[in-house]
């Protein structure tokens, strides 16, 4: 007996008639007919008693629904549970413009998907709309809200730069700074901040940076170093500097809202970690 057996068998014991379960299966009833009669010759006995256009299962009949329907319940399960293994083994792709949203959204999918992994990959934001666009990324992290058709976006978190200085500096008294106010000064930086590092080349000119790739040896220079550091309000990142003074940055370009963009088409493990972000971001 072959599973679309199976299923026509089912669908004529539920529905009662053939014409109703042909359309059902989107087969024609002369055909529905012909595979019944083969699976009678094959088994070697009838199945249905009929009577005018109805249809009932006689006892061999009810026997082969039941054998066929615990079938098609365990090719269900199977199904199910090879999607399900599939989808875990996949790894959703990011292409983000700065890495603390990034950090968010990890753990924002390891309350929810705490089995899942992200790879990643830091861009420009336009390469990052291209890559989600052409597929290549699941996400893309911005800093402006795309608004574009075919694709759908969402806030994911807001982040605030500040500076940090030695006590003696004399910035640390300020309650708040510019950008102009940090012209011409040394900063230790962290080589990969993505958008930051554009922002800050931008806004302030003749800033010389000293860059550090990584980043615990940044975390135990920037305790002690005599040059400006840049910290965010990102949580992480809250009381990371005893010993300096962290002063808000004023400059509209310091504030930073970060969106997670998708395809608007897609689905599974995608579609539920962007639903889960929109709702708990």
């Amino acid at each position: 007996m072959e599973l679309e057996q199976m299923r026509q068998l089912d669908a004529i014991e539920r529905l009662g008639t053939m014409s109703a379960a042909a359309e059902e299966l989107h087969i024609s009833q002369p055909a529905l007919s012909r595979s019944i009669q083969r699976l009678e010759a094959e088994l070697g006995c009838a199945l249905f008693e009929r009577a005018g256009r109805r249809v009932a299962l006689n006892d061999c009949g009810r026997a082969a629904v039941e054998g066929a329907r615990a079938i098609l319940r365990d090719e269900r399960v199977l199904h199910a549970n090879v999607a399900a293994i599939a989808e875990r083994a996949r790894a959703l792709h990011v292409s983000t413009v700065a890495p603390a949203p990034l950090w968010r959204l990890t753990a924002l999918a390891m309350e929810r998907f705490p089995r899942e992994t992200l790879t990643y990959e830091t861009v420009e934001e336009r390469e990052a709309l291209r890559q989600v666009v052409a597929g290549a990324s699941d996400f893309a992290i911005t800093c402006a809200d795309p608004r574009r058709p075919g694709l759908a976006s969402c806030e994911l978190m807001r982040e605030n730069l500040a500076v940090t200085l030695p006590p003696n500096h004399p910035l640390a008294a300020r309650r708040e700074v510019s950008f102009a106010d940090l012209a011409g000064e040394t900063f230790l930086i962290m080589t990969n901040i993505g958008f930051w590092r554009g922002v800050v080349d931008r806004a302030i000119p003749g800033a010389t940076f000293i860059e550090q790739a990584d980043r615990m040896v940044f975390s135990q220079l920037a305790h002690a170093t005599p040059h400006c550091t840049f910290v965010t309000d990102a949580p992480f990142q809250r009381d990371a500097m005893p010993g300096r003074v962290v002063v808000p940055i004023t400059d509209a370009s310091a504030h930073a809202v970060f969106y997670l963009t998708m395809r608007g088409d897609a689905g599974g493990l995608t579609a539920q970690l962007y639903r889960w972000v929109r709702e708990h971001a």
